[in-house]
């Protein structure tokens, strides 16, 4: 920041968002010269290959000054606003002219309803959103299309002031590059190496199951927030894995953020922050995972779940792999990956039975640790989610 008569100027600058981001489109703004705005307040929201993302403002004060105009790709780094940090109102010859409302400058739909409506030949401008703020989702699309005319709250005036964001194959396109740009680099700059542990579930079945006996469908547990939950954990016993790699050292972080892996339903996928998954309950980790999932499908992700993240977790689900051997997301320098929960014969002191089990691989940094720490976790892991009462 600098000084002007004694107070304090700070420059909101546009954030990196992905690995590989070096430029992001501002969508629009949230705030408006002589607004007050505090720590953690969407400011703005811009557009990156893989989503579209509400932006937070890292710091407290009054909007002096917008920097940059709905529709302008802007570099990361570069600022986006001028905030007065000491509160008081902005000093100004003139009024400053007003900044259209952030929806009045694109179409509201979810990525997967502007998929489904291409699909569908259904013209969006006839479509009334059932969303928050009358936003498209597919639901309002398939209704469209099948021509049910069924009462909606009316949509919000649209005088979009720039196209609408990119479409269909061309966002599909633009996420495939950046994963392929993300992934390329880190291959290319990381020493991956891979141990893997194979844990029985026989525990924590049992331990969801007396959970979710008497809860209702929406409030059960599943089985992946156990394992995010163990995860969370056992870094607070290698913590070197929770970390970042930058420049030529490595920062290890303090708070445990996990980046989850979600697939989209278009293609291609995200991994936004669970922040402090250590200190959550497993019903504050469902809720927040739930949350996550919902949001990045829907194209409303935080700025600071996106560049949180001290470690990723990705997970294949029922429908996937037993085992899977992940990619390193830059700057972390870690990723577990979780296959699907499978039945096999298990010797238990001196006894076959048939068990659940699931395959943890660990991919890491070879510049940050070794094998012997790496395998302390994969222990600690397993422990954690053979005893499950301690999650």
């Amino acid at each position: 920041g600098s000084a002007c008569d004694g107070r304090v100027m700070a420059e909101f600058v546009m954030p990196m968002l992905g690995a590989d981001m070096s430029a992001g489109t501002l969508i629009g703004w949230r705030k408006q010269p002589g607004d007050t705005v505090t720590r953690g307040d969407i400011i703005a929201e811009v557009h990156t290959d893989k989503a579209d993302i509400e932006v937070e403002v890292f710091t407290s004060g009054v909007v002096e000054k917008l920097l940059a105009t709905p529709g302008q790709e802007v570099p990361v780094g570069t600022p986006l606003a001028l905030i007065r940090e000491d509160g008081k109102a902005p000093v100004a010859a003139a009024a400053p002219e007003p900044i259209p409302p952030l929806h009045a400058e694109r179409l509201l739909i979810s990525p997967s309803a502007k998929t489904l409506a291409a699909e569908l030949g259904v013209d969006l401008a006839v479509v009334r959103g059932s969303g928050p703020g009358g936003r498209i989702q597919r639901r309002d699309v398939e209704a469209a299309a099948a021509g049910r005319a069924e009462e909606r709250p009316p949509a919000p005036p649209l005088t979009p002031a720039m196209p609408v964001a990119v479409e269909g194959a061309d966002r599909q396109a633009g996420m495939r590059r950046a994963i392929a740009a993300a992934m390329a680099r880190s291959k290319r700059e990381i020493p991956h190496f891979y141990l893997s542990e194979t844990i029985d579930m026989s525990a924590a079945t049992r331990r969801l199951a007396d959970e979710n006996v008497h809860r209702s469908v929406q409030e059960r547990l599943l089985p992946g927030v156990l394992m995010l939950k163990a995860v969370a954990l056992a870094l607070r016993e290698v913590p070197e894995l929770n970390a970042v790699w930058q420049g030529e050292r490595v920062i290890q972080s303090e708070a445990v953020h996990l980046g989850v892996a979600i697939f989209l339903r278009g293609g291609g996928l995200v991994a936004p922050a669970l922040h402090d998954a250590d200190a959550q309950s497993l019903d504050e980790l469902m809720r927040g995972f739930r949350d996550l999932v919902s949001r990045a499908r829907a194209g409303t992700l935080r700025s600071s779940e996106l560049s949180d993240p001290t470690i990723t977790v990705t997970s294949l689900g029922e429908r996937g792999a037993e085992i899977v051997l992940p990619i390193i997301f830059p700057p972390q320098v870690a990723i577990v990956g979780l296959g699907r929960l499978v039945e096999r014969p298990w010797v238990s002191e001196g006894q076959v039975m048939v068990c659940p089990i699931v395959t943890a691989t660990l991919a890491a940094d070879h510049r940050v640790t070794d094998g012997h720490r790496a395998g302390a976790f994969l222990t600690t892991l397993a422990r954690l989610l053979e005893e499950p009462d301690d999650l």
